[in-house]
């Protein structure tokens, strides 16, 4: 049984923990790898270089959105292929462990997860623009 008192609570808590790891993980493009290394990192994986200017600002509009409760449902499905797309093009051939070699995919996988689990649970408390109104 879901507690209706808490849940929006607990989707909020979701909702800002998962925007706030993609404001990270565009930080760390941004910042530390530079937009230049990020696409260039790109290119060495077989894409275009102006995919990684698309991914990391996606990341960022997409992160913002979901702490701020900007259609956040809508924002967590379209987060989901960015995740998937690093499982596929990163994280996939060095196995399921996080700790291994280049990271394996369990931890995109399990954010991809919990993106679902927020778009099929809601928007949460304090959304400043819900998706959907009940």
């Amino acid at each position: 049984m879901i507690d209706q008192r808490t849940a929006p609570y607990a989707l909020l808590l979701l909702r800002l923990a998962l925007g706030g790891l993609f404001l990270m993980h565009f930080g760390l493009k941004f910042f530390v790898f530079t937009p230049a290394g990020t696409a260039q990192f790109f290119e060495s994986l077989g894409l275009p270089g102006f995919t990684a200017y698309l991914g990391m600002g996606w990341e960022l509009i997409g992160g913002i959105a979901l702490i701020l409760g900007f259609y956040a449902r809508f924002f967590a499905i379209t987060l989901i292929p960015v995740l998937i797309g690093s499982i596929v093009m990163v994280h996939g051939a060095a196995g399921f462990f996080f700790n291994n070699p280049n990271g394996g995919w369990e931890f995109p996988a399990f954010w991809a997860l919990a993106l679902l689990v927020l778009a099929l649970a809601g928007d949460g408390k304090w959304a400043l623009k819900p998706t959907l109104r009940s």
